[in-house]
């Protein structure tokens, strides 16, 4: 076999069935593996000071060259020769790592976006921020000083378990940020964390194996909370007295715009004007949590979004106070109107869940309310050519009917609303 080339080495064929190996007549030991996938590494096979044979992979060929490779190859036979035993230092560093070294791993990977998610996409922001709270307040501190490689099934449980119990909790904080809790649902969502990121770290060969996998992820009690009819009208009584005295209108605007869509707390404020769709009764997005999504809206939540866009020059909906985002602090004024109104656990989720509640109410299945709420894509509205017409048939009802509890039982001339002129700022269309 002549000396290992570029050429040599493009010209190698897979082997469906085994690895397929080419040594190099110019460095003994120094070769080329191609795997039954077709990928091709670098390798050197030698025998360590116990004359065992041992094989080290120094770097996949397309990253390193044939010359780049074949100069680290001498390096570490030359090291061989001197005791080194490249592939058990390699193999110690690995063991050696501890599961805050593997997460802040994670992190820079998944920031820089070089680690793909369910979707085989970049792993959203979001959920990297969502991973990275979860780590530095539960996991590093009950288990980040110990070695992953020492790590077993019984300890991931058992960390589960500790979190669920509160172990990892902590009082609120002076200032923005809430209090770190335990239960069951923060708990199994650590988990989730921990083990996707040590799967991530053992698939790249960060680590050998992943001491998660297995692991039962406990149950959690799912959100059940979701206002009564009875609730929804006193919401908006209270919201309407709170309005004239002062509250801000821009997060009751975002607040009833989220009772009559479903829309999740950030679709919601980060919504663009372009986004929205009147002559469609839709908003569409470029990107959710499942993807990009055009999603139906009743002329109820047309016209809220259409109202509150003539307010402001801003590109978004609902902007910010100062500077040019969007708004972000709807969830102490829904804090506010609920401590006023009397509700209590009513978060953005709630709304959520409400709407969902009341289009159920109407007797839409199942299939129809996934489509609505933009759940997955089993959901109907998952191709986007174009919005089925019976999701917005179903929106335009379940806002309807929302709004006119919000407005005391007072149901507004929807389509004569919606005929008027198209505000300034989001576009226009003509009375028809």
């Amino acid at each position: 076999m002549p000396k290992l080339t570029k050429r040599l080495v493009d010209a190698l064929e897979r082997d469906p069935d085994r690895d397929g190996f080419v040594w190099d007549t110019e460095v003994r030991g120094f070769g080329v593996r191609t795997k039954p996938s077709g990928t091709k590494t670098f390798i050197i096979q030698y025998r360590n000071e116990e004359r065992r044979t041992r094989r080290f992979v120094i770097g996949q060929y397309g990253v390193l060259t044939v010359e780049t490779a074949r100069d680290l190859a001498k390096k570490k036979l030359a090291s061989v020769i001197d005791g080194a035993d490249p592939s058990q230092e390699r193999r110690a560093a690995r063991e050696g790592m501890t599961v805050a070294e593997v997460c802040d791993w994670y992190l820079e990977e998944a920031e820089a976006g070089r680690l793909l998610g369910r979707n085989r996409r970049p792993i959203k922001p979001s959920s990297v921020s969502g991973d990275r709270s979860r780590i530095e307040q539960h996991i590093k501190p009950l288990i980040g000083t110990r070695v992953v490689a020492h790590l077993k099934l019984a300890d991931i449980e058992r960390l589960q378990a500790d979190i669920a119990a509160g172990r990892s909790a902590r009082k609120r904080r002076s200032g923005r940020g809430g209090q770190t809790s335990g239960g069951a649902g923060v708990a199994g969502r650590a988990i989730s964390t921990l083990r996707s990121l040590l799967n991530h770290a053992r698939r790249l060969g960060i680590i050998e194996h992943s001491p998660a996998n297995g692991v039962r992820v406990i149950a959690s009690n799912k959100l059940k909370r979701r206002l009564s009819a009875g609730e929804v009208r006193h919401l908006g009584k209270i919201m309407k007295q709170m309005e004239r005295e002062g509250e801000h209108p821009t997060a009751l605007a975002a607040i009833r715009v989220m009772l009559l869509t479903g829309f999740r707390r950030m679709e919601v404020l980060a919504m663009r004007k372009e986004w929205v769709e009147p002559d469609e009764n839709c908003v569409a997005f470029p990107d959710t949590k499942s993807g990009a999504q055009m999603r139906a809206a009743g002329d109820a939540a047309i016209i809220e979004l259409m109202s509150q866009g003539q307010r402001n020059t801003s590109p978004y909906v609902f902007p910010a106070d100062w500077g040019d985002g969007h708004f972000i602090g709807v969830v102490r004024v829904l804090d506010r109107v609920c401590a006023r109104a009397g509700l209590e656990k009513v978060t953005p989720h709630v709304l959520r869940h409400t709407f969902a509640s009341i289009a159920a109410s109407l007797g839409f299945s199942e299939l129809t309310i996934s489509g609505l709420l933009g759940h997955g894509p089993r959901g109907v509205t998952q191709r986007y050519v174009h919005l089925d017409a019976a999701l917005v048939i179903a929106a335009d009802q379940v806002s309807a009917e929302i709004a006119r509890l919000l407005d005391g039982g007072e149901l507004l001339s929807m389509k004569q609303a919606k005929r008027g002129r198209y505000m300034e700022g989001m576009g226009t269309f003509v009375d028809a």
